[in-house]
């Protein structure tokens, strides 16, 4: 499989873009169910936060998506236009006082769902792993 990367406008609706993104990657892979929504979940999460925090919802700035296969690791990019975070100071969405609060848990999901998870790009890009054995 080569390396394949979509652009998606910053719209909420076009989470169903990367569902299907990943459906093809799911068929083209003969990918487990187990790593199959553990990608579905990490990867729409990822995007949305893209979506909505990076761009700020602009529907004229696109997130990136992209996959690519290396050692039997499956690799996704997600890449924003926006200005970045700092991703070293987030609150623990397990913490008491975050438990209630209705955010903050995505990339906490991300990290629990992936093999490995790397920001770069001061933020703007989310580097998410999975193994594929």
């Amino acid at each position: 499989m080569n390396d394949i990367s979509i652009n998606i406008p910053s719209l909420a609706e076009n989470i169903r873009i990367v569902e299907s993104f990943i459906d093809n990657a799911k068929e083209e892979l003969s990918l487990n169910d187990d790593i199959y929504g553990n990608i579905m979940i990490a990867i729409t999460e990822s995007v949305n936060n893209a979506i909505i925090h990076g761009n700020q919802g602009d529907k004229n700035k696109n997130v990136e998506l992209s996959l690519s296969v290396e050692n039997n690791v499956l690799v996704f990019f997600v890449e924003d236009q926006g200005n970045g975070f700092d991703y070293n100071s987030l609150p623990d969405p397990t913490a008491p006082e975050n438990i209630d609060k209705p955010g903050g848990r995505g990339i906490f999901l991300m990290k629990a769902l992936s093999d490995e998870l790397e920001f770069q790009n001061e933020g703007k890009t989310i580097k998410l792993s999975f193994y594929l054995d």
